[in-house]
C-alpha cells in the first residue's frame, strides 16, 4: 500500500487486523508475517500519529480512547476501499451471475416482457423470480431487488421511487348487464365485490370522489391476495373490484393481457389515491453491478410507462366527465 504524509496503509491494516483478531500472534498468522513485524508496524503507526492506540497487557490488548476511535474509522475506511476495489473489478468482467427478484405478481406479463428484454441484453445473468403477495424480508430471504406497491415500512431499504398509481374500480360487462351499472357511490352497496387482503380492511371500501372521502361496507363471495388473480376474477364476472389503474394501463399498452379486454371502469371519479410503486433493495456494503443494471433498466422502463398510463387515465376521466 502507499504512504500519505508518512502514514503507511500497511500499518493501518495491521492495526485493524490486530484488534479484530484479539492478539498480535493471531493477526500475524492471518497476515502471514512474523509477530515482531506486526508489532513494529503498530509502534511505527503510533509514532506517526503521536498518540498511544493500544495498552499492551500481559493477557489482552486494551484500546485507548484514541485507539477505539481510530479503529472504528480505520476499519470503515478500509472496508470502503475494499468495496471500491470490488466494484472496479466487477466492471472489468463481463456482467454475469444470479439475481433474486421478487414482486407481488401484479401484471406478470409486463414484468416477463421487460425481464426478457434485459436478459437478451445480458445473456449471462440468471434471474430467479419469486412472485408472491407476501412482503418478504429481502435480507433474510436473500433477495437482491423487489418491486413493491404502497408504503414501505422498512426505512433501511434502498429505494428507487417510480411514481404513483391510483386504485380504481373495475367490473366485467356481463356482470354489469346482469346487475346494472352503479351511477352513484351509494349504489355500490347492492353489489358484490372481489375482496382483497385481510379483514377487517377488505370489507371497508374507502374512496375519494367529487365529495371527498366516502366509506362503505362491502362484501363478496371471493377473497384474494394477489392483484393479478383479482383482475382475472373480476373479468370472469365474480364482482366489482379495485385494480391499480397503472397496471391496467400496462397491460393495455403492451397488448399483453386478454383480461383487460373484459374489464370496464366503474365510477371513474372514485379512487384510492396515490399508491406508490418502488424498486427496493437491501442495504449492502457492495452491490454487484448486475443488480444495479437491472434496477436502472426497470426504472427506465417502468417510470415513464407509469407516467404515461397515469396521463392516459386522467384524459379518459376528463373525457367521461
Amino acid at each position: 500500500m502507499t504512504e500519505t504524509n508518512g502514514l503507511d496503509f500497511n500499518q493501518v491494516a495491521a492495526f485493524v487486523r490486530v484488534i479484530e483478531a484479539g492478539s498480535f500472534t493471531a493477526a500475524a498468522r492471518t497476515l502471514g508475517l512474523p509477530k515482531s513485524s506486526v508489532s513494529r508496524r503498530i509502534t511505527t503507526l503510533e509514532e506517526v500519529l503521536r498518540v498511544r492506540l493500544i495498552r499492551r497487557g500481559t493477557r489482552q490488548l486494551v484500546l485507548t480512547e484514541a485507539g477505539r476511535l481510530y479503529f472504528e474509522q480505520a476499519r470503515a475506511a478500509l472496508g470502503r476501499i475494499a468495496d471500491a476495489s470490488a466494484a472496479v473489478s466487477d466492471m472489468s468482467r463481463e456482467v454475469a451471475g444470479p439475481i433474486r427478484f421478487t414482486g407481488a405478481g401484479d401484471n406478470t406479463g409486463m414484468i416477463a416482457k421487460l425481464l426478457a428484454e434485459f436478459l437478451d441484453r445480458y445473456p449471462k445473468i440468471q434471474i430467479d423470480v419469486v412472485l408472491t403477495p407476501r412482503r418478504v424480508d429481502l435480507v433474510n430471504d436473500g433477495f437482491d431487488l423487489a418491486l413493491r406497491a404502497g408504503p414501505l415500512a422498512d426505512s433501511s431499504l434502498v429505494v428507487r421511487r417510480l411514481g404513483r398509481s391510483d386504485l380504481a374500480l373495475f367490473a366485467s360487462p356481463p356482470y354489469l348487464r346482469k346487475t346494472g351499472t352503479p351511477k352513484r357511490f351509494g349504489d355500490l352497496a347492492r353489489h358484490r365485490f372481489v375482496l382483497f387482503g385481510d379483514p377487517p380492511q377488505r370489507n371497508e371500501l374507502r374512496l375519494t370522489g367529487p365529495a371527498g372521502e366516502e366509506t362503505l361496507r362491502i362484501d363478496g363471495p371471493l377473497v384474494v391476495h394477489d392483484l393479478a388473480f383479482a383482475a382475472d376474477a373480476i373479468a370472469a364476472g365474480t364482482g366489482i373490484g379495485l385494480i391499480p389503474a397503472a397496471f391496467f394501463g400496462f397491460a393495455r399498452k403492451g397488448g399483453l393481457s386478454s383480461t383487460t379486454k373484459n374489464l370496464v371502469s366503474v365510477l371513474r371519479d372514485y379512487r384510492v389515491p396515490g399508491v406508490e410503486l418502488s424498486l427496493v433493495s437491501p442495504p449492502v456494503a457492495y452491490e454487484p453491478a448486475r443488480v444495479g443494471l437491472l434496477r436502472d433498466f426497470l426504472a427506465e422502463r417502468l417510470g415513464p410507462l407509469l407516467q404515461a398510463c397515469a396521463a392516459a387515465d386522467a384524459r379518459a376521466r376528463r373525457a367521461a366527465a
